[in-house]
């Protein structure tokens, strides 16, 4: 038998309370770091359980009157034995384990680092990993901030499997083995949180720092008890709790950061202080923070192109000269009672605010505006009667979430009850998308070359007619705010039980109830009387517009640009029906229910189950006559889905482990595909028509996962993992080209393909490489690679083709990464990269696929122990200066190149 911790803050394998008389205790590291994952064995039964993240442990011991031997098995530290004296039953008994660093045979090495170590780090998570019950993949706080990654999404991109979607650089959606980034729920403390953007339900990962969090756990496997909803896996982000470590605990981190193509100076901090009190320090109380600030100022170019009678040509070219400041405050509390080891009560909350301050430049070229010239070439054309404009656009941005979360868990003799309650919420606000627009006069005949796919010559920045600012006059003012807020309420309760010795019985149950309601207002002033008193170049400062070698002319004066804001704003005409038809207001409410026996025995786990999930969804959108009448639409849908789950865990040895599972998930349609809604958007000469489609089936999911994994001593891991996902009713965004209010547009719609598969292999290899003689034993190596392949079927054919396809997913996806640890010292150097992979699908013509180039990125990290608890650390992050790339079916109809440089970052780490 072997028996799940209580009191885990992260989804668990379900395990049998211990029954009859029992031995609890905690397994320490020297610091008093909790261990989490160490198995604990009674030799003389056989029978075992691991530790929680808090080290804890309560196991059976049926000889009550004599003395119980334990054995503590934890990779990366030697075996233990501990006789626990019939005395001793009943309390809490404390393990402190040897320092981290053995040969094979057992004896001790002298690789061991003073203060906090990349071996632990890397401890910690497999040994996670190997006592779970189905595949997960485990990365620790500490090793988190071994790379610079300063948020969520980066720190994920080094799992098996796990991509991530850019922003200027930063990620921020994840895409989990190839699959869509909402097909990934993600949960802090095992609660779900809403997404802040409205248009999907993927979370921005980018608003949660990654130095605020305990573990990242990636669940690959469902189980019964887990939601359903998270066909690719789910992610669990857990904060840190006053128990993670016995008595008083500080830590901090402090530095500053040097980006390429920054402005002044980048900052981070983040600080966590910790104490359990009480006469038998049953009480815990933890706070931490975290802030960060970025100025940078990327480069960035973006073509459309069209169809033309002459074939694909570019249609429009903006030259986009950004200058961003992002800001990140987050911060976790938590209070916690452990009155006994079979007693616990917390109250747990969670902020996290992401500010994004963007001033943008923009010189357009609108090719379509002109008459394409005979002799053009798919690469080359020349166009006469071009028109050209400039752009300025402050835009803010703010992301919030929040969480709080009141839970308790009871052993009741021989079971275990647990309830939470919580609250999450999230907002999206833009108090500013402020736009100024001017047009010059003159009517060029210009051309381009994509000779050079990435960098293309235009004829524009040698006869320089944009830089005649005499020639430009104002066009329009717009300005849009928007507001979407996304909350959910949770209730859920769990009880186990055990049958007998081997087997185990679960059930419970969760409400979720969402509430999401988006308000936007458009506002465009075309009116003379809306110009500025000044003409373009007196708008213009001293500073240089420059992307790449294009000389964009200089800046707007950012200070007169918002003083032309804030005297017009008020002024400026609401545009209808686009100020209500971008808004809607959506509930859903899920109901799921489990039931799930385990039965444990002889290094065997099987665990069936069924979950059942009843939905309830309804929106609400205005809608807008071509007459001007506004009325509300509607829309309705409910449903009932069954999740079967066998899952298999069989321990050949404890360091062999073969894992098998059938499993059944679900991902629901995102909320404005649901709602009745119809909503156009402009950018630059690009008129895009939205609808939603209430009729949208959720994509389901059936799926095989098999994997074995051989746990190296003293410290690593080799694993080969495969799965498969039979899909039904995969959502696609299908693009196509027609005529909106008279004008050419490209309408966007959801629709449900009929079948589709996903399938695909991870291979890990993790090792310390401490056979190695002398020096060379410090030496250590992470390497993961990742093979998907999958596309879905329609029933109807777009362009000549039924088959696509899945968005978001990378043929290939691989980590590696070289480490040294030895002493006081630590370096490493990562290199991560994905293929490319298809972004949106165009239903007219194949050529108009949009993809993601694939990308790769080198990042070097090293650090030395000044002393005990003090730590100076060095960063080197996208090395490479690797772009960000886009493109329409072939690689030179380049849509979209950006870069954003390296960054440089070094500061202290201190931990007490």
């Amino acid at each position: 038998m072997r028996r799940a911790p209580s009191g885990d803050r992260r989804p668990l394998p379900a395990g049998a309370a211990a029954p009859g008389p029992t031995v609890s205790g905690r397994v320490y590291d020297a610091t008093g770091v909790a261990l989490p994952g160490a198995r604990i064995v009674v030799e003389a039964t056989g029978l075992e359980t691991t530790t929680n993240l808090q080290g804890e442990f309560t196991i059976a011991a049926p000889d009550a009157t004599g003395d119980v031997v334990l054995l503590i098995d934890y990779l990366g530290r030697p075996r233990a034995t501990r006789t626990i004296a019939a005395a001793e039953r009943g309390r809490d008994v404390s393990f402190t384990l040897p320092a981290a660093g053995e040969n094979a045979d057992g004896s001790g090495t002298d690789i061991v680092v003073t203060g906090a170590s990349l071996l632990d780090n890397t401890a910690r998570a497999l040994n996670q990993q190997r006592s779970a019950d189905n595949t997960i993949t485990v990365i620790s706080a500490d090793a988190i901030g071994r790379f610079p990654d300063p948020n969520i999404a980066e720190a994920l991109q080094r799992a098996p499997g796990v991509g991530i979607e850019r922003d200027q650089g930063e990620g921020r959606y994840i895409n989990v083995r190839g699959a869509p980034s909402e097909f990934s729920a993600i949960s802090v403390d095992g609660i779900q949180i809403p997404s802040v953007d409205p248009t999907t339900r993927a979370v921005d990962l980018d608003t949660l720092p990654s130095d605020i969090v305990a573990n990242l756990e990636v669940t690959k496997s469902l189980l019964p008890y887990q939601d359903a909803d998270s066909i690719a896996g789910a992610v669990n982000i857990t904060t840190r709790s006053p128990f993670d470590r016995k008595g008083f605990a500080l830590t901090g981190m402090a530095g500053a950061s040097y980006n390429q193509f920054g402005k002044g100076s980048d900052y981070r901090g983040s600080g966590a202080i910790s104490d359990t009190f009480g006469a038998d320090r049953q009480f815990g109380l933890l706070l931490s923070g975290s802030y960060s600030r970025t100025h940078r100022r990327p480069d960035n170019v973006e073509n459309t192109w069209s169809a033309t009678p002459a074939g694909l040509r570019v249609t429009e070219t903006l030259f986009k000269d950004y200058d961003t400041k992002r800001t990140r405050m987050a911060g976790t509390g938590a209070f916690e009672w452990r009155p006994s080891d079979a007693t616990r009560v917390w109250v747990r909350g969670t902020y996290a605010r992401f500010e994004d301050d963007e001033f943008r430049d923009r010189i357009g070229i609108l090719w379509s505006e002109g008459t394409l010239q005979s002799g053009s070439t798919d690469r080359a054309a020349t166009y006469t009667n071009t028109r050209i404009e400039k752009q300025v656009r402050h835009r803010k941005q703010i992301n919030e979430i929040w969480t709080a979360t009141v839970g308790f868990e009871q052993r009741l003799g021989e079971g275990t009850i647990r309830g939470d309650v919580a609250y999450s919420e999230s907002s999206q606000t833009y108090p500013r998308r402020d736009e100024l627009l001017f047009r010059s006069s003159l009517r060029p005949t210009l051309s381009y070359n994509f000779a050079n796919a990435n960098l293309p010559t235009y004829s524009l920045f040698t006869t320089n007619e944009h830089l005649q600012t005499g020639t430009y006059a104002f066009r329009e003012n717009t300005y849009r705010s928007n507001t979407t807020k996304n909350d959910e309420l949770t209730a859920a309760i769990r009880m186990d039980l055990p049958a007998n010795e081997t087997i185990t019985l679960s059930s419970g149950g969760k409400y979720r109830e969402r509430h999401i309601s988006a308000d936007e207002e458009r506002f465009r002033d075309r009116r003379a009387s809306a110009a500025p008193s000044q003409t373009l170049a007196g708008f213009l400062s001293d500073e240089e517009s420059r992307n790449f070698d294009y000389n964009l002319g200089n800046r707007i004066d950012t200070g007169l640009a918002d003083a032309y804001f804030d005297a017009t704003k008020a002024a400026s005409e609401r545009r209808l029906p686009q100020s209500l038809t971008a808004d809607y207001t959506a509930e859903e409410q899920i109901l799921g229910m489990f039931g799930m026996a385990k039965y444990m025995k002889d290094g065997t786990t099987l665990i069936a189950g069924l979950r059942v999930e009843t939905t309830n969804f309804k929106s609400q959108a205005p809608v807008v006559s071509r007459t001007g009448v506004v009325s509300m639409a509607s829309g309705k849908s409910g449903y009932v889905d069954f999740f079967p789950n066998l899952t298999l865990r069989q321990a050949f040895t404890p360091n062999v482990i073969l894992r098998a599972a059938l499993s059944r998930a679900i991902n629901r349609p995102n909320f404005p595909q649901l709602a009745p809604r119809v909503l156009e958007t402009t950018e630059g000469n690009t008129v895009r028509v939205e609808f939603g489609a209430p009729g949208l089936d959720p994509t389901l999911s059936n799926n095989v996962d098999a994997g074995l994994e051989y746990y190296i001593r003293p410290l690593g891991v080799i694993s080969v993992n495969g799965f498969y996902k039979d899909l039904t009713d995969y959502r696609y965004t299908v693009n196509s080209t027609g005529v909106y209010q008279g004008l050419p547009a490209i309408f966007s719609r959801p629709v449900n393909a009929r079948q589709g598969k996903l399938y695909g292999v991870e291979v890990n290899w993790q090792q310390q490489l401490s056979f190695l003689p002398g020096l060379l034993g410090g030496f250590g190596v992470f390497a993961n690679y990742t093979y998907t392949r999958g596309d879905a079927q329609f029933d109807a054919a777009y362009a000549g083709r039924s088959r696509f396809a899945l968005p978001g997913q990378s043929k290939h996806m691989w980590n590696a990464s070289v480490f040294y640890e030895r002493g006081p010292v630590n370096l490493r150097v990562a290199y991560t990269k994905r293929s490319d992979y298809l972004d949106e699908i165009n239903a007219d013509n194949p050529a108009l696929d949009l993809y993601w180039e694939g990308r790769g990125q080198l990042d070097v990290t090293g650090s030395v122990q000044l002393m005990k608890g003090i730590n100076l650390f060095a960063e080197g992050k996208n090395l490479t200066n690797t772009a960000g790339v886009r493109y329409f079916g072939e690689r030179y109809r380049v849509y979209e190149y950006e870069k954003f440089g390296y960054t440089l970052f070094g500061g202290v780490r201190v931990k007490l």
